[in-house]
């Protein structure tokens, strides 16, 4: 009987078959993901020639449009997301109830961060053009619609967000682009030269 109990507590502890399949394939799409991630105008090239051929599909079949206005949308989404601050400078000068360090704005360079990081934009946008992608398999998500209403009308909203945005960095006085950190390279010493002897 105490054997009996032993057993089945030994086999409620360890993990199924199938939870460590599960494990072992999220552990190697994890894997893959952070060797992808210092490589990043190789992975923005994937991602736009994904796109790309997201919409030569939808050009050449003729359908699917809604998909098509919704991933944009979501894009769109995910863009603004990665140009403004993870803290809104809005709400930062709207709670000055007490004095607080550095007294002047410009007394300390504060690095710009991002709500939605690069590598996470990158792979929001490579996930959500999959499964648009995948949707135009399905004729259930060709739902009959005039393309360009939704094309006039996502060119609408496009201008909107981005002047909206960019007078938010007017205002605020930040950029979310920057080259970074200025890099120097290496000089070779071991060649070292002397002058020239007079003739």
């Amino acid at each position: 009987m105490m054997q009996d109990v032993l057993d089945t507590s030994e086999s409620i502890s360890q993990p199924g078959l199938i939870q460590r399949i599960a494990t072992s394939i999220s552990r190697l799409y994890q894997h893959y993901l952070d060797k992808w991630t210092p490589h990043t105008a190789s992975r923005w090239v994937f991602t736009v020639v994904m796109v790309c051929g997201f919409l030569v599909r939808i050009l050449l079949r003729q359908g699917w449009y809604i998909v098509c206005y919704a991933l944009g949308i979501y894009h769109l989404n995910l863009f603004l997301a990665f140009l403004t601050p993870k803290i809104d400078p809005a709400f930062t000068q709207e709670d000055d109830d007490g004095p607080c360090l550095p007294t002047k704005a410009n007394e300390e360079f504060r690095p710009f961060m991002r709500r939605l990081p690069e590598f996470k934009f990158w792979y929001s946008v490579t996930k959500s053009t999959l499964v648009a992608f995948s949707c135009t398999f399905f004729q259930l998500f060709n739902v009959p619609v005039f393309w360009p209403i939704l094309v006039m009308y996502f060119i609408t909203l496009f201008c909107i967000t981005m002047k909206r945005q960019i007078k938010h960095m007017i205002k605020y006085k930040y950029l979310p682009f920057s080259l970074g950190k200025p890099r120097y390279k290496a000089t070779d010493n071991t060649h070292i030269t002397t002058p020239p002897t007079p003739h």
